[in-house]
């Protein structure tokens, strides 16, 4: 979606019919609220509805809408003692997807793909200890925890980690409009940066950033509109 039709298109939502009220809204308003509702939408669908609250590839829909900001990534990583810790994950990193490692071991120089659970870091000394959990090569299995925007991948030093590669979803890519104050860096915008998603989810984060905007503006009609829009879109 052009951001010409995005400008337009938010504020249709909050003008009242046949007239002007809200057109004194800054562009640099509508950048940031647009990028805060892309956020916020998101993550609205990576949370699931499950006992684990994962939703990310619940439904096809999910799948489909989400698939551009899966970004694999290989890691770098140092043998700490019964882990092997990462370099720190990338500015863009949102959510933990999956993880994809391979190890050696003295009897098996071949490496081996391990299956990898994430868990929790207050659990791991627990796992570590238990027969049919903790780190085995020969069952090609171990689990790994995120601490401080790193990830530890546990071998109970029993083998070797020979290559990462992490799967996240990143951050969705920040619109802006050129000649355009920058709500970030307090600049002016030079060029064009348009939203990354297909057109109709575009137009269900339209809806949300005009309701932060009406929220803002004390505007109520139009905040329950488009919020209402929003969630049943989403």
């Amino acid at each position: 979606m052009l951001n010409s039709t995005l400008r337009l298109k938010i504020q249709q939502r909050l003008n009242k019919l046949a007239s002007q009220d809200y057109d004194n809204i800054e562009c640099w308003q509508i950048v940031e609220a647009f990028n805060k509702a892309q956020i916020e939408w998101v993550r609205r669908q990576i949370m699931g509805r499950n006992a684990a609250q994962a939703g990310a590839e619940q439904t096809v829909r999910k799948i489909d809408d989400l698939q551009n900001l899966l970004t694999p990534l290989r890691l770098t990583s140092i043998d700490s003692g019964d882990y092997y810790l990462t370099n720190p994950l990338p500015d863009n990193y949102l959510e933990f997807h999956k993880i994809d490692i391979t190890g050696t071991k003295d009897c098996c120089t071949d490496p081996k793909d391990l299956i990898v659970y994430l868990v929790e870091e207050v659990n791991s000394s627990v796992l570590l200890r238990d027969e049919l959990r903790k780190p085995n090569f020969e069952w090609a299995e171990t689990f790994c925890t995120i601490v401080n925007n790193s990830i530890r991948v546990y071998t109970n030093g029993e083998f070797d980690i020979r290559d990462i590669t992490l799967m996240y979803y990143r951050q969705p890519q920040r619109i802006a409009i050129a000649n355009c104050g920058n709500p970030y860096t307090g600049g002016i915008t030079v060029t064009d940066v348009e939203c990354e998603f297909r057109d109709d989810i575009a137009e269900v984060i339209v809806d949300a950033a005009a309701s932060i905007l009406a929220a803002d503006i004390e505007s109520f009609s139009q905040y329950t509109r488009t919020s209402q829009q929003s969630e049943n879109n989403t």
